[in-house]
This record gives structure tokens, sequence and C-alpha cells, in this order.
């Protein structure tokens, strides 16, 4: 059964009480990546392995992504800027215990490639907080393999 999430803005991802921060480095450009992020949503199930399936929606200001377990999350995109920084806020979760929740995706140029940092920003009641903190590992293990999955498609000759 999905749920109403906390409206929050782009700030949620500095003020969150949970927040997780993970950082790899890519071969692909900045552009790249971000085009990888923000404009071919539907491949995410391909190098994000938590994604099962994602489209965009309302014409591009949403998304709708369905996650390994069977959570669906309805997301409105709240920073789009090609090259450097995509983030968007969950509207309605599958998913038990969360209140608010961001993600933002920072793209830096680091030589020929990029340096990505994802933000997970959360709120929800203690014990959800707690679990999340536990987790953190397995999320950093989930971004670093999406990172170093998506980097060797975009070395493909898709690139």
């Amino acid at each position: 059964m999905s749920r109403r999430l906390r409206s929050v803005g782009i700030d949620f991802v500095d003020s969150a009480p949970v927040r997780l921060v993970f950082a790899a480095g890519m071969s692909a450009p900045p552009e790249r990546v971000y085009r990888a992020l923000a404009d071919e949503v539907a491949d995410w199930p391909h190098w994000f392995t938590s994604v099962t399936a994602a489209r965009p929606t309302g014409a591009g200001t949403g998304r709708e992504v369905r996650l390994k377990g069977g959570a669906v999350l309805r997301e409105t995109i709240l920073a789009a800027d090609p090259g450097e920084r995509y983030a968007y806020r969950v509207d309605e979760a599958g998913a038990p215990g969360v209140r608010a929740l961001v993600e933002e995706w920072l793209l830096t140029p680091d030589g020929a490639g990029t340096r990505v940092r994802w933000t997970f920003a959360a709120d929800g009641p203690g014990p959800f907080r707690f679990v999340l903190r536990l987790g953190r590992s397995g999320l950093g293990r989930a971004f670093r393999d999406a990172v170093r999955t998506l980097d060797g498609r975009l070395a493909g000759p898709r690139a």
C-alpha cells in the first residue's frame, strides 16, 4: 500500500535527520553520467540492481520507480542541472516507516571523468532511522556497484 510522504524541498538534503553520503569515481564525463541519470530513466534497472523498473512521469517532472521487494516510489524531480546535479523527492512510497526522502546526485569533473556523490536524506520514526543507519554499508555497496556497472555501460558502444 502506497503512503504519501511529507513534501520537502532540496534543502532537506542538508537538514535531514539521516543523511547517508557516498562517493565514487567514474571514467565517463559529467554530461554523459547526467544523461544516464536524468534522461535515460528506463535504463536504471540495467545498472542499479535494486531497481526493477523506472519510467518518467509528468512530462519528465517526475518518476515512478519499482524496487526489488515490490516497493513502488513516486517521485518529483527537484533539481535537474545538466552535467552537475540531479535530485528528486519521494512523494509516495510503498515502503514502511519513511516520512520524507530526497536523493541527490552531484557530479563533479575529475580529470576526464566524474566524481559522483550520492546523498540519501531521510526522516522517519526512531526505529526507521536506526535501521537506516544500520543499513548504511548495504546502501554504500549498492551505490558503488551501481556506479561501477553504469561506468562499464557508458564505456561501451552506447557512450
